[in-house]
């Protein structure tokens, strides 16, 4: 991939490897641990704590009644998309209970993905509006469930109101090919927003 012009706050690794930060956010149990999981090139740090009774009147289940476990703190993982760039990911946390850390991990990060379960669109709402708020550059990321329906993705673009600029892509999480080609188009979508505003007005 060519990075030609590319603007960006990260630093450089050895080698002149360029280094960015990128957030992996969404609803509750969206599929950010295991995409994290699937594409990390190295053992990925993950903070899952096991779902327990004490935690039924808190967090919501509804659509994913047989997950077990959830990200307290953030998940954390690395790939070299090629031999001059590193992405460090950041996976959130996706109960309400734990957004206060969000503001945290956000810092110094240049672009976003957020995961959307297309059964449950609300649940990523907050992930989306957060990327707003905080002007990072984000794609939408479907994840592909066994159970899902197959909607036209112009049809979940207008669901949650995603501008036309903004990527939407499906993909399945736990595959890592799959979860690579989301962060590559996460640095395309980033790259075109950098010539967008060199571009003289």
């Amino acid at each position: 991939m060519d990075l030609k012009g590319f603007d960006q706050p990260g630093g450089r690794a050895a080698g002149d490897t360029r280094s960015v930060k990128v957030m992996i956010a969404g609803g509750f149990g969206t599929g950010k641990t295991t995409m994290v999981r699937s594409v990390s090139d190295i053992k990925p740090l993950t903070t899952e704590e096991t779902l327990t009774q004490a935690s039924a009147d808190v967090d919501r289940l509804i659509g994913v009644a047989d997950k077990t476990q959830t990200t307290v703190s953030l998940d954390f993982g690395k790939i070299g998309i090629n031999e001059s760039l590193v992405l460090y990911l950041f996976g959130t946390p996706g109960q309400e209970r734990f957004w206060f850390l969000w503001n945290g991990l956000f810092k110094g990060a240049l672009g976003a993905i957020v995961l959307v379960d297309t059964r449950r669109l609300e649940s990523s709402f907050r992930a989306i509006e957060e990327m707003e708020r905080q002007e990072v550059p984000f794609v939408v990321a479907l994840n592909v469930f066994p159970d899902s329906s197959n909607y036209p993705v112009e049809e979940i673009r207008d669901a949650l109101d995603i501008p036309e600029h903004t990527p939407v892509i499906a993909f399945d999480a736990r595959d890592r090919a799959s979860s690579r080609d989301v962060l590559v188009a996460l640095i395309h979508h980033l790259k075109e927003r950098s010539a967008v505003a060199l571009e003289p007005r």
